[in-house]
């Protein structure tokens, strides 16, 4: 499978935080040829290993979290859902959008809005607020509270497509892009011969604290980790000199959450195999789960690989496939210099 095509999978299957399930099932299907033993954890951590036969072998982890923002039913009034959010998803995207609840089966509904020719000129220059937001499913108000439970879980309703000059936009690119490229990696990496054990996890719930990356390394104790997520790209309106550019390769992190020697590395193996690679620097927590991944137990050396991606938690998320190639490729370089670190 090429690595457009599992993007464009893993992307259109819900699984906000805690409700994972879905998508643990399709990855751990795409990892298994390549791992000795797949397992799912308490935390819904997915976690394979692969074995490279050595004693004394290091191990290694190569992490990406496997949930996306999304929403959860708080309510129904005369037949109309209220919501919260799971994560922090855009809210300004809302209005008129398609979502899907996760019912069994699932339903889909769309966001209400008024009408523009109804609203103020106040209210046309105001973002809505979530608290404010119903969902029309279709359903009178004794049909919609039988089929939908308090609790169900909601995500946007968007299918990944293919723009131009190799762009693909869609729902939950963060970060089911990422563990698109560490499948992709373990596909490079089919017919090496390793000199370390790779771990690979997608972990559960980052979006609301990066919690099952902190249960997950704790229990599978890595010698070092890399920690494999989006990043901001640049576009017109963003203010902050921090963005990486879209097209101009794999982020590589560096900074106090980031240990100095695996960004060295990171760095010699990108311009030795002729990566394209940029450097983001992370001056104090990354937003990502080396936080918690190099504080776990006494300590665990970390790095951060990341894919630049515009317009973050919203359904039109975009990134350039390049962008994911380099990624994959790097994650593969560093896994078969593991022995050398």
């Amino acid at each position: 499978m090429e690595l457009k095509e599992i993007i464009s999978e893993l992307s259109s299957i819900p699984g906000p935080s805690g409700s994972e399930l879905a998508v643990s099932k399709r990855v751990a299907e795409l990892i298994g040829p390549y791992m000795d033993e797949i397992r799912t954890d308490t935390m819904g951590n997915l976690i394979g290993y692969k074995s490279c036969g050595k004693p004394g072998a290091k191990k290694l982890l190569l992490d990406a979290h496997i949930d996306e923002v999304g929403f959860i039913v708080t309510g129904i009034e005369e037949g109309f859902l209220r919501l919260t959010g799971i994560g922090s998803p855009d809210v300004r995207m809302l209005p008129a959008r398609q979502v899907k609840v996760l019912t069994d089966p699932p339903m889909y509904g769309t966001v209400c809005c008024m009408p523009v020719h109804a609203l103020s000129n106040d209210e046309m220059n105001k973002a809505i607020k979530l608290e404010d937001i119903s969902i029309d499913i279709g359903l009178s108000d004794r049909d919609a509270k039988a089929a939908v439970p308090i609790g169900a879980p909601v995500v946007f309703a968007a299918e990944c497509f293919e723009m131009g000059g190799g762009v693909l936009c869609g729902k939950a690119m963060d970060n089911r892009a990422c563990l698109a490229s560490i499948i992709y990696a373990l596909h490079l990496m089919k017919d090496e011969n390793l000199d370390i054990d790779l771990i690979v996890m997608g972990s559960a719930q980052e979006e609301l604290g990066f919690r099952g990356a902190m249960t997950g390394t704790f229990g599978v104790m890595p010698d070092y980790a890399v920690a494999v997520d989006v990043t901001y790209a640049k576009t017109p309106d963003y203010k902050k000199d921090d963005a990486m550019i879209s097209g101009g390769g794999a982020a590589i992190g560096i900074g106090p959450n980031i240990t100095r020697s695996l960004y060295n590395k990171l760095v010699s193996l990108a311009e030795e195999k002729k990566i394209p690679f940029q450097t983001e620097v992370m001056g104090g927590n990354s937003g990502t789960n080396a936080w918690v991944m190099q504080t776990s137990r006494e300590g665990v050396p970390t790095a951060v690989v990341s894919l630049p991606i515009k317009y973050m938690h919203s359904p039109i998320e975009t990134l350039r496939l390049s962008d994911a190639y380099a990624v994959a490729e790097l994650i593969a370089a560093f896994a078969l210099k593991g022995g050398e670190l």
